[in-house]
């Protein structure tokens, strides 16, 4: 199925469709930037220590500016990617029955519901070590410190739903080159999917990938998930 080349405006208007721009786009947000950050989420968390991250930190901080980047980063790119999808349905004249309008509106309705998921998090709590020593500060209670029900079911969602999406776009991108070919974007994308692969390999043999609990509430044994995984390793 062709591309329409021309948006029909009102009063007899028309402008000439750039499918090119959205191919870009897409590419860019999808295939360039969103796992870009993803890799950045998983592997730069900072290494497990006795105390954690404190409560206070700085949020560009060499301990929370992954976390920082991923929630700021996502929700740009999640909202340029609904104008970009919003764009091509009003370019397109509606929907329409292909498989890469399935792929393209599936990644970004998934990736809007990976916003939205996110404030279902719970709450964080942990111990507040910014006053006093990381063996003696108060604890608050949290879905996250706790690993509540809640935030398990949080946790499987969000990371299997983002490979997922991240997936889907893939198809996405190679579904609408099959519909308008860019030789130039095809040769990023091959390049691009073979620049992470061998990245993921290297970060993951290099020891980049640490727990997100520990990093985050150090490694104590007092900590309630990590006490949890020392009796089940102990059979107790």
């Amino acid at each position: 199925m062709d591309a329409p080349t021309t948006l029909q405006l009102p009063f007899g208007f028309a402008l000439q469709a750039h499918w090119e721009y959205h191919a870009w786009l897409m590419f860019t947000i999808w295939i360039v930037l969103v796992p870009g950050i993803v890799l950045l989420t998983r592997y730069g968390k900072p290494p497990p220590s006795r105390e954690g991250i404190p409560k206070g930190s700085p949020k560009l901080g060499r301990k929370l500016y992954w976390f920082t980047v991923h929630r700021l980063g996502l929700s740009l790119l999640g909202f340029c990617s609904l104008c970009g999808g919003a764009i091509a349905l009003l370019a397109n004249g509606g929907l329409s029955a292909t498989i890469h309008a399935v792929f393209g509106i599936a990644t970004v309705v998934l990736g809007i519901l990976q916003l939205v998921s996110a404030r279902l998090r719970g709450t964080h709590g942990g111990p507040d070590a910014s006053t006093q020593s990381a063996m003696t500060a108060t604890v608050g209670r949290g879905d996250h410190y706790d690993m509540s029900p809640q935030r398990r079911w949080f946790e499987a969602y969000h990371k299997i739903v983002g490979y997922f999406t991240v997936a889907l776009a893939l198809g996405a991108v190679v579904t609408g080159l099959s519909q308008y070919w860019i030789s130039s974007l095809a040769v990023g994308l091959g390049l691009t999917v073979i620049m992470w692969v061998v990245t993921m390999i290297v970060l993951e043999a290099k020891g980049f990938h640490h727990d997100t609990y520990l990093s985050n509430f150090g490694t104590g044994a007092r900590h309630p998930f990590n006490k949890l995984r020392i009796d089940q390793l102990n059979g107790d």
